[in-house]
């Protein structure tokens, strides 16, 4: 990739970085978040975090930890934190198996578990330790489920490999030839594990503005706060010296205003989920997934436990109309014409014609989804599900259409560039490695910018 863009390999990054003042929400975390802004139409502090969501409020957490002499400010679009993908998120604490051996992907996932657990554990956060089963039912999945239990125990994982006579005594409405079990995999509201931060982090000071939606970037005569950061309301603005910006949705948007490079590109998939009625939820017990397929870009149905005791069965995944289009009727001219206009994701489709059709026939029809869930459990009828929600993922896509699979960070242009760190893509599982993650940002941030 041609462009100043590093992998998120912090001590081979050569580009500038900078902390995104971080969004503020007055609020008591009982799932109600109040809009809070600065009396002052300008208001300044030393570090601006851009993005409500698990990876932002989790990076200025740690930050305020380790320097509660810094100021800082995160800055949501939304009424409250984590609505979008940290709000539709499946929820699933991963343990790190699909993972390649030595990625950073893999280290994060392992780590983050851990450190996601004791927290969840200090901090009350509810969560179930329900488990995971990766099933082999045809013959020819078994060569890739062997290769995914050696890779699982080479990036550390709990994990075992369960015969087929043995799938019952976890999962007794499950069939398969073969089975990787992993005790480990959980289940959290990570809306909850949100709000969490978001109240430990204000606790310690800091500012929490929602409603504030970023639409640019500019240098002010300041030269102690030389960063603003601008609101579409245009009456509000924050300065700072340093920006980190994790847009999620919108990351590739967010650094080209500060005058990054272009790619990678973000293109909203959705992933619209069956669920189980509550009389039929005793067919699940943990996870259970499919053997991944090389072949595919995404991984597959699958059944999700849910903290309130749903079950969602999927999900499929098909091109969004809208970056956060959640039904399939919602359209956005702009965001649409955008992706459909980008080469990367036409030559991903063309590589993935049938697959795409099959994925866009299960979307308008029940039964064909059915189908794909009814390999892992057999008894499973139409009159057992219904349509449940629906999310949309951030998938970030380089110029040949291949999906960017790991952390990416860039700094944008000219002056304040180099006080600004953009997460460009924080791919699954972003979510429980967010801890982990945050403590990388951090050490990247003193280390850049000698806080």
């Amino acid at each position: 990739m041609a462009c100043n863009v590093a992998k998120f390999l912090w001590p081979r990054f050569s580009g500038n970085r900078s902390l995104l003042c971080q969004f503020c929400v007055r609020s008591n975390f009982n799932g109600h978040h109040k809009r809070s802004y600065s009396s002052d139409s300008d208001s300044t502090c030393d570090v601006t975090v851009v993005g409500g969501g698990i990876v932002g409020l989790a990076s200025a957490r740690e930050l305020s930890l380790r320097r509660p002499d810094l100021s800082i400010t995160v800055l949501e679009k939304e009424k409250e934190i984590s609505m979008h993908q940290t709000g539709h998120n499946s929820g699933v604490i991963h343990a790190g198996i699909y993972y390649k051996p030595g990625s950073l992907k893999a280290k994060l996932c392992v780590e983050g578990l851990d450190l996601l657990y004791k927290y969840c554990d200090e901090q009350h956060v509810p969560y179930k330790r329900v488990g995971k089963l990766i099933v082999a039912v045809d013959k020819e999945e078994l060569g890739r489920l062997d290769d995914l239990y050696k890779r699982a125990l080479k990036n550390g994982c709990t994990v075992s490999m369960v015969e087929g006579k043995d799938i019952k005594q976890i999962e007794p409405h499950c069939k398969g030839l073969k089975a990787i079990h992993s005790p480990l995999t959980g289940i959290v509201d990570y809306s909850v594990v949100t709000q969490a931060y978001g109240k430990e982090f204000q606790a310690r000071g800091g500012n929490i503005q929602t409603n504030f939606c970023v639409n640019k970037f500019s240098e002010n005569t300041s030269s102690s706060h030389p960063v603003s950061t601008h609101s579409e309301h245009g009456s509000n603005i924050v300065n700072s010296r340093y920006v980190i910006v994790c847009g999620g949705l919108y990351s590739d948007r967010l650094a080209a205003i500060s005058g990054a490079e272009s790619l990678p590109k973000i293109v909203p998939f959705r992933g619209d989920y069956l669920v189980l009625k509550p009389e039929k939820t005793h067919l699940v017990n943990g996870n259970i997934y499919p053997v991944p397929d090389p072949r595919f870009p995404f991984l597959g149905v699958h059944f999700t436990p849910r903290m309130n005791g749903d079950i969602w069965l999927g999900p499929n995944a098909i091109l969004a109309f809208k970056r956060e289009g959640y039904n399939f009727t919602d359209f956005n001219l702009k965001d649409l014409s955008e992706a459909l206009m980008f080469s990367g994701l036409r030559k991903l489709v063309f590589r993935n014609l049938t697959a795409g059709f099959d994925e866009l026939y299960r979307v308008m029809n029940k039964n064909a989804q059915l189908g794909k869930l009814q390999r892992f459990i057999p008894n499973l009828t139409i009159n057992d599900v219904t349509r449940g929600p629906s999310g949309v993922r951030a998938q970030a896509l380089d110029a040949d259409g291949n999906l960017v699979d790991d952390f990416i960070f860039d700094s944008g242009k000219g002056s304040i560039g180099k006080r600004m760190l953009h997460v460009r893509n924080a791919p699954s599982p972003a979510a429980t490695s967010s801890l982990a993650i945050a403590k990388m940002i951090a050490d990247e941030v003193e280390n850049r910018f000698q806080l």
